[in-house]
């Protein structure tokens, strides 16, 4: 039995985004082989939010949650980017660091 606030997403959709997301792995194999320079990192990291947009989305139900699993969501994420930039903050100011030439 369902509940009453349960959304049922077509059978459709989930091919739609498994399908997209086949096509967001064949881009990050492609970028990983070859060289775009100083892009490769950008182009990888794009491709990787817009996979994880389409999870949280998707099959995660986030698209039709309440408000307050979005706040929830939301301050993981947040958190989860201040551990990184602390993070990166530490690691970019040691001296040991080989630098970019």
């Amino acid at each position: 039995m369902q509940h009453l606030n349960e959304h049922v997403i077509p059978l459709k959709t989930y091919f739609i985004v498994y399908l997209s997301l086949m096509v967001l792995l064949v881009i990050t194999v492609a970028v990983a082989f070859n060289n775009f320079g100083p892009f490769n990192l950008t182009i990888a990291l794009s491709v990787a939010v817009v996979k994880t947009i389409l999870i949280v989305l998707y099959f995660m139900h986030m698209k039709y949650s309440p408000k307050i699993v979005w706040i929830y969501a939301g301050a993981g994420f947040f958190w989860l980017f201040l551990l990184l930039l602390f993070t990166m903050g530490d690691y970019v100011s040691r001296g040991w660091v080989p630098s970019i030439n």
